[in-house]
């Protein structure tokens, strides 16, 4: 065991998230805040110098590099630090993106202190660290993958909250405007609905979108 401070960056468009990440962490022993960014594309270049050992990274900057964009590019590059998104969205959508981008944990904003650095201590040890809402979600998606939304029923979902058509959201994914139908209708068999409306109104309500 050695006595190397765990090096951390903390990534997050708000100065006052940050401060108050370097409040709980920065007495925390053997951690050490080794330097801050406002956006992805800044955070990217910080943990490539080489002197990071994990990211804790926002999921959505005020403009830019999204936090799921920075965490890939972080973590494409051979010894690259770990990464634990810390955000106020707890959405199936979302932290499952972010594990897809190679983020080692997930954790909530409002998680308790103690949680936060345990987490930390977890991600630099390689394992993963997630909150426990957002765990209980996933392991819930793997025992009853019958009923588990796919990544591309999700997208469309998610474009159908926000308000597009069906001809819309073929333009925008790529697709033929009859996959689209095919993913919705597969979407309400999963969900129990019978229109957008519901659809919509229930994915939001089980946590696997949100609006």
């Amino acid at each position: 065991m050695t006595d190397t401070p765990i090096r951390l960056l903390l990534a997050d468009d708000h100065p006052v998230v940050r401060a108050g990440l370097r409040a709980v962490l920065e007495t925390e022993p053997g951690v050490l805040i080794a330097g801050e960014s406002a956006t992805g594309e800044d955070a990217v270049a910080r943990a490539a110098e080489g002197d990071i050992d994990v990211v804790l990274m926002d999921l959505q900057f005020g403009r830019g590099m999204s936090g799921a964009e920075a965490t890939a590019r972080i973590t494409a590059r051979p010894g690259a630090p770990r990464v634990v998104i810390v955000t106020t969205y707890d959405s199936d959508a979302d932290a499952l993106r972010a594990i897809e981008a190679g983020a080692t944990g997930y954790l909530l904003k409002d998680a308790p202190p103690e949680e936060l650095a345990a987490a930390v201590r977890t991600a630099a040890a390689g394992r993963t660290a997630l909150a426990p809402a957002v765990a209980e979600r996933l392991m819930n998606r793997l025992r009853t993958p019958g009923t588990a939304l796919t990544r591309r029923e999700t997208e469309v979902l998610v474009l159908v909250a926000e308000g597009l058509s069906n001809q819309a959201i073929a333009k925008r994914l790529h697709l033929t405007e009859g996959t689209v139908k095919s993913h919705l209708a597969r979407t309400y068999t999963k969900l129990g609905v019978d229109s957008r409306t519901a659809a919509v109104a229930t994915a939001t309500e089980l946590g696997l979108i949100r609006r």
